[in-house]
């Protein structure tokens, strides 16, 4: 068997060790006729699992059939399934066929089987046990020859210990299993799959492909990615959208940093897209909380020094040493420094702040001047007469 040829006609991207090993396990529980159970997280792509095992079975050339039991109304379930009769139940206009007669000779996938209700699991069993059900309103005994592929993205035995999930319905099912990792567990496939959603949104939509540099490749791979795959395609297509132009015979491609990508990414576990993002632009100067502390942090501590040297110059007793505060006295103090920094001389608030700014600028920049000068927002010409003097004979 080829992996490579099976990943690329199911779209399947990543070549992490466990995501091949649970390729190879559906390959061979395929041709053997078992029901098989397929867990792992939302969002991970287990229906295209069970379509690889209908492929590489006998049942190929018979229906495949994808039903979502969550999606089900539970007072309908029996009769989706099963089907019914002409007036079992209000609304039953007409006798109707369900999943199990519809997908004779072929493969029924359930999707969420833990969404299903206790009476309708010992239905399922039976089938799975004799291949017998009973259509809604019928005393008819009727047979399927239908394997089952099942998914489930809970811990299908908690659910048994919780009297949530039938206990014989699950050994039934979980004799032959396939596990399908998550996307964090899968950290060298994140910037593979980025690259694919780029690129197909791109395509359709006429616009130029977005590529990372590394550290904004690290950004990517920090985040754990609750949605899996599906989250990270909605957040690609819509970061695409957002930062992306129209491709022109100059333009083919827009590369990204950690800078530009960070406002972008999903500010909490379970935001499904990118948030549009309303502050100031990437270009433009921007500190985070922790920046900005240090800059209060530094001005208070100048000014301290400065006023430790007034008072020397004006021969004034120096005021007596402050006694020591705790951790948690100290981070308080620091935290109302920087909603209300304490009032500082207008020389002080200009040039010493804008002389750490400017430090902080080229430090991060590792000296180059244009790009701390665009950091700050001000010209490269004007940079060079603020210069703190240890960078100016650099």
């Amino acid at each position: 068997m080829d992996l490579q040829a099976l990943k690329n006609k199911y779209d399947i991207i990543g070549n992490d060790p466990a995501l091949n090993e649970a390729l190879e396990t559906a390959v061979k529980f395929a041709p053997t006729g078992l029901s098989v159970l397929i867990q792992g997280e939302s969002g991970v792509g287990k229906e295209s699992f069970a379509r690889i095992i209908h492929q590489f079975s006998s049942r190929r050339q018979k229906a495949f059939f994808a039903v979502n039991c969550g999606a089900l109304p539970r007072e309908l379930v029996n009769s989706e399934l099963f089907g019914h009769v002409k007036g079992s139940f209000t609304g039953a206009v007409e006798t109707r066929k369900g999943y199990f007669e519809e997908a004779d000779g072929g493969t029924l996938f359930l999707d969420e089987i833990a969404e299903l209700p206790l009476e309708s699991q010992a239905l399922l069993l039976r089938v799975l046990q004799s291949g017998e059900y009973r259509k809604v309103g019928s005393n008819k005994v009727e047979h399927t020859d239908v394997r089952i592929v099942a998914a489930t993205n809970i811990h299908l035995y908690e659910a048994v210990k919780r009297g949530k999930f039938r206990e014989d319905l699950y050994f039934r099912l979980s004799a032959a299993q396939i596990r399908i990792p998550p996307l964090r567990d899968r950290k060298s496939d994140i910037y593979l799959l980025f690259r694919k959603f780029t690129s197909d949104f791109s395509e359709v939509n006429g616009m130029c492909k977005i590529s990372l540099r590394p550290e904004a490749i690290r950004l990517l791979e920090q985040y754990r990615w609750p949605g899996n795959i599906r989250q990270l395609q909605g957040f690609t297509q819509s970061l695409t959208a957002q930062l992306s132009v129209k491709v022109t015979p100059t333009l083919q491609r827009i590369e990204l940093g950690a800078r530009e990508l960070q406002p972008f990414m999903p500010r909490e576990e379970g935001d499904p897209i990118p948030a549009l993002y309303e502050g100031p632009q990437p270009s433009s100067s921007s500190f985070n909380a922790d920046e900005r502390q240090a800059i209060f942090k530094a001005i208070f501590d100048l000014k301290q020094e400065v006023d430790a040297l007034k008072a020397r110059l004006d021969r004034r007793s120096l005021p007596a040493p402050a006694e020591p505060v705790t951790p948690v006295e100290e981070e308080a103090e620091w935290q109302a420094q920087e909603e209300f920094p304490a009032p500082v001389s207008e020389d002080l608030s200009v040039r010493h702040k804008e002389e750490i700014l400017i430090r902080q600028a080229l430090e991060k920049n590792h000296g180059n001047r244009k790009k701390a000068a665009e950091e700050l927002g001000m010209s490269e010409r004007t940079l060079y007469r603020k210069l703190p003097p240890e960078f100016r004979k650099k």
